[in-house]
């Protein structure tokens, strides 16, 4: 079949849709539901703080690094094949992760995870492009995908904390199963085909280029923040991953059918759209992760009610994606990602001023803004990039937008969690007398002061634990500061490049900016296409 758009029934459409929605969600869901499982997998597992982070992150960096190639191989093979297939992998991964029986198992299940995940993401954009061939249903439609990926994310911790109050930490993983079988019964149903009709050649070496350039720069990045400049294979590590992508690059340049066509790099727009999901990514994901931790560690709260205080995060995050549309029809592409990415930075920069004893309202207000923020900017972004491509290269270019997300997330994640334990480690004081293992154990993370505490008498205990408790508020703070600062620079990055409405000439029309943005706006996006025709 061709990317030729499949004419589907109105109906089927919908419907369709609705199993694409279900897939990311799902694929959303996992990648935010262990964090409240984090801290029952470290009494269970006994993780090092080293493997906490990969635990928390492997999945988005094996997902970040395959998502490219995946995209493109969707296009030749098939969108709804890959999905499918996809779908398979997913659960029998998912049931790898479940019964874990050490932490470097649950390391290797995660990172499967993030390869299945990594053909479920970029076929979901790209058939809705094949299932909504008119702008204006397209535009509704990538609102509500929007929505469904925002509140996956923002749904996980819920989820996670609905299930740790019955079961054990492997049922966040167990959930995917009948999901799954219901996306596989459905979306043979329900979806139609399509791939590029002219793939052209699989190049391999692309692929390993890719794959070995994003994966080796995010793990430079990683153990750098994580240990400094103590091992020399850090930066060797890194230049190689760095060197590779500079490969990747210019060899896609000189491809006929190139696995990425870089040259959308050109469009402001797209441009504009990588750079803010990566960036809010990496600014939101690692604080998040962290103040799950802090809801049931500092705080004392169940799973299941840390769960329900993050609910104005999945609240804010679906109202986000579907105000999407009608916001940029009122005020255009560029005031609204602006805007998003400013109010992220106020958002986050809230959390620097919590406390051990906070008052809720502070933190409710501040995952309501960031939530419905980030559900706007994930979905103008997504469709920035959808439309700046050809249809042919819907799968690809897909990938692009998600690589930037998942990236972003997993960077997060590792510089974020690096800045947190490092201001823990500085700040926790233990009191005199205690044994050198229980004090090291106390410094590797909040979890393993809280056990070193249980082997204390009742006077000391209470020392450690308090004073752990105010130096991993401490680092979350800071941190806070700092995320808030990277989004901020994101809103006026985003500024200068949609500074020009239509970068680019030979720029496609964009789903939501034919939905409505201002007229005069629109206007000039038909007057460059005649032209350029």
């Amino acid at each position: 079949m061709s990317s030729t758009p499949v004419a589907v029934r109105s109906g089927h459409r919908w419907a369709g849709l609705g199993v694409l929605v279900l897939a990311v969600t799902l694929v959303a869901v996992d990648a935010t539901v262990l964090s409240l499982a984090i801290p029952s997998i470290t009494e269970t597992l006994r993780p090092s703080g080293t493997q906490l982070l990969w635990i928390g992150d492997v999945y988005s960096f094996v997902l970040a690094g395959l998502l490219v190639s995946m995209g493109a191989l969707s296009d030749r093979l098939g969108r709804k094949r890959v999905l499918l297939a996809g779908s398979v992998a997913f659960g029998a991964a998912s049931l790898l992760a479940a019964y874990a029986p050490g932490p470097g198992w649950l390391v290797v299940a995660r990172a499967l995870l993030g390869v299945a995940g990594a053909t479920i993401m970029p076929s979901t954009l790209s058939l809705i492009r094949t299932l909504f061939p008119d702008p204006r249903e397209r535009a509704t439609a990538i609102g509500v995908w929007g929505a469904g990926a925002a509140a996956g994310a923002a749904l996980g911790p819920l989820v996670g904390g609905v299930l740790l109050e019955h079961f054990w930490w492997g049922s966040v993983f167990l959930l995917n199963l009948p999901v799954m079988v219901l996306l596989l019964v459905l979306g043979a149903w329900l979806l139609p085909e399509s791939r590029d009709p002219r793939p052209g050649r699989w190049d391999v070496l692309s692929v390993l280029l890719s794959m070995a350039g994003v994966i080796g720069v995010v793990y430079g990045v990683k153990e750098f923040a994580v240990h400094g400049p103590e091992r020399w294979t850090t930066p060797l590590v890194f230049a190689l991953g760095a060197a590779a992508l500079a490969v990747f690059v210019r060899r896609q340049l000189r491809l006929e059918t190139p696995l990425l066509d870089v040259r959308l790099f050109r469009d402001a727009r797209f441009t504009a759209a990588v750079v803010s999901s990566l960036i809010c990514l990496i600014g939101l994901s690692g604080v998040i992760f962290f103040m799950s931790q802090y809801l049931q560690l500092v705080r004392g709260y169940s799973p299941l009610h840390a769960g329900f205080a993050e609910l104005p995060a999945f609240v804010g995050s679906v109202a986000g994606g579907l105000l999407t549309a009608r916001l940029v029809r009122r005020a255009g592409a560029r005031r609204v990602l602006t805007a998003s990415l400013f109010v992220m930075g106020l958002g986050i920069g809230v959390l620097g001023f919590v406390r051990v004893d906070s008052a809720y309202l502070l933190l409710g207000s501040s995952f309501l803004a960031l939530g419905t923020a980030e559900g706007v900017v994930y979905t103008l972004s997504s469709d920035l990039v959808l439309g700046a491509a050809p249809a042919a290269k819907a799968g690809a270019a897909s990938a692009v937008s998600e690589t930037a997300y998942e990236l972003g997330a997993a960077l997060g994640i590792a510089l974020v969690g690096s800045v947190v334990t490092a201001l823990y480690a500085g700040s926790l004081s233990v009191p005199a007398g205690v044994d050198p293992a229980l004090a090291d154990q106390a410094a590797q993370s909040l979890g393993g002061a809280r056990e070193s505490a249980a082997a204390l008498p009742p006077g000391p205990a209470g020392e450690l634990l308090a004073s752990a408790n105010d130096a991993f508020v401490h680092g979350i703070t800071v941190a806070a500061w700092v995320s808030a600062a990277l989004l901020l620079a994101a809103a006026a990055l985003a500024h200068r490049l949609l500074r020009h409405r239509h970068s680019s000439a030979h720029a496609p029309t964009h789903a939501l900016v034919t939905a409505g943005t201002p007229a005069e706006e629109h206007a000039e996006a038909r007057a460059r296409e005649h032209a350029h025709r």
